[in-house]
């Protein structure tokens, strides 16, 4: 007598089995990406190396009495 199908596990394997293919899919871009910036010569250090003051000046500072409101 042959065996009743366990669905849950049928379909775990699968789900398992495309999360691994997606993060197999995932590994080869970054790696083929790597490559490129290697024979470009970028760096990605450029972002890093803003002190902190630098990297927020984009918000607004806020006053003691709160954030400023926007004059126009």
């Amino acid at each position: 007598m042959a065996f009743k199908p366990n669905y849950r596990q049928q379909r775990s394997d699968r789900n398992r089995s495309k999360e691994q293919k997606k993060l197999e899919k995932l590994q080869k871009r970054e790696e083929d990406a790597a490559k490129r910036k290697a024979a470009r010569g970028d760096d990605d250090t450029t972002d890093e190396a803003l002190p902190d003051d630098e990297a927020t000046s984009e918000t607004p500072p806020e006053t003691p009495d709160g954030p400023q409101e926007n004059p126009h």
